[in-house]
């Protein structure tokens, strides 16, 4: 006879279990050394030691990159998106009547689920790459019926999120990484409202690469973070440190091993401020648990590959029910998405002067036809996001 499913946790009850496993596993990742200011060297390149911590634990937490009025611009901008969301999946309006934003775009820019769901964990999605389900408490009665967890397309949605694309340290870091023709991935922002966040799955990014002969610890890419608000244990995003080096995980053997539990002994929190941005290896072993807790988290997150691992590979992730199968990266695929980080290069230079602007390889020579004004928007921004290069 089965024994009767246990009921899940109330929010306060996870809450309470969160903090115990957080304030344990904060103090390992503090001792780690992978946290300091953004830091370039005259070749413009980032300083070794960080390019050495994040080889070594793939990930590094950058501090103080995003400044104080710019964070605050961004906040404005997403909360205004989320306000104009659909109240419900495939509504037309938002929760106060209005037309919701983003109808004309080819690809949602909404994924919305129930509040402390994983809507991945346990599915095919994504390329089954979330094996396991992280723990989903009952929400408080007074919960809305759907939240934001996901927003694609912040580029054409918000012109501050372009200028953040367009970031020099950024892009930089990106060079420093994947080399100076690096190619863009995808962005998204996770929103983590307050007691209702929605939890990720722990799993690794990479889909396409890892039977691949030359399969190495940086192939399929990494991803910035930007956190709009201070990052807690609770909310934050977790890592298993040093295991993009080691192939792919077996992460449904790893939860089993811990009795079932998805408070993997080993993972880290990335606990940052205001204006921290974090960078992560794709293929190190991460997720984040749903926030029972009373802090948000909103993370604007976009991430860069190497050409050598895009250019002429057939990509097997799928980041929407509309993509092609295994579509190839062609050279016109890969150009018409980086034609985004030139634009919103010229884009951030028109609004910060006074920074000296990322030299971005590609597209020397080719400035003036990327200049940000109404037309080359619409041109270079329009569905930018059906060119994403997903391995």
């Amino acid at each position: 006879m089965s024994q009767p499913t246990a009921p899940p946790p109330t929010r306060v009850d996870h809450a309470a279990a969160m903090e115990e496993y957080a304030n344990e596993r904060a103090a390992e990742a503090s001792q780690l050394g992978v946290r300091g200011p953004l830091e370039l060297g005259p070749d413009g390149r980032l300083h070794p030691d960080i390019v050495d911590a994040y080889s070594e634990h793939g990930f590094y937490v950058f501090e103080n990159v995003i400044d104080h009025d710019e964070v605050l611009e961004l906040r404005a901008a997403v909360e205004d998106v989320i306000e104009r969301a659909p109240v419900r999946p495939r509504a037309d309006v938002d929760d106060q009547g209005r037309p919701a934003i983003g109808r004309d775009h080819s690809i949602e820019p909404f994924l919305l689920t129930k509040p402390l769901s994983d809507p991945w964990g346990g599915t095919n999605l994504l390329a089954g790459r979330h094996p396991t389900q992280m723990t989903q408490p009952e929400a408080d009665s007074s919960a809305p019926d759907y939240i934001v967890h996901l927003i694609f397309g912040m580029c054409m949605l918000m012109p501050e999120a372009l200028r953040l694309y367009g970031h020099p340290g950024l892009l930089a870091a990106a060079a420093s990484v994947n080399g100076d023709d690096f190619v863009p991935y995808n962005d998204a922002i996770f929103v983590k409202k307050p007691g209702l966040g929605a939890s990720v799955g722990w799993h690794q990014d990479g889909a396409t690469h890892w039977d691949n002969p030359d399969w190495h610890p940086d192939i399929h890419g990494f991803n910035f973070q930007v956190q709009l608000y201070p990052t807690t244990a609770a909310n934050a995003l977790w890592v298993i440190p040093g295991s993009h080096r080691h192939g792919k995980a077996d992460i449904k053997a790893m939860v089993a091993n811990n009795d079932g539990s998805d408070m993997l002994p080993t993972a880290v929190p990335l606990v940052c401020g205001a204006g921290d941005v974090t960078i992560a290896n794709r293929q190190v072993v991460h997720g984040s648990f749903a926030n029972s807790s009373p802090d948000p988290r909103i993370s604007i997150t976009f991430g860069f590959h190497q050409r050598s691992a895009v250019l002429g590979v057939a990509g097997k992730l799928r980041l929407t029910a509309t993509d092609t199968p295994n579509p190839i990266y062609d050279e016109q695929r890969i150009r018409d998405r980086a034609a985004v980080i030139a634009l919103a290069i010229d884009a951030r230079r028109q609004r910060f002067p006074d920074e000296t602007p990322h030299t971005y390889a590609p597209f020397v020579g080719l400035e003036d036809d990327h200049r940000y004004d109404p037309a080359t928007a619409a041109q270079v921004l329009h569905d930018y996001n059906t060119h994403d290069i997903a391995i």
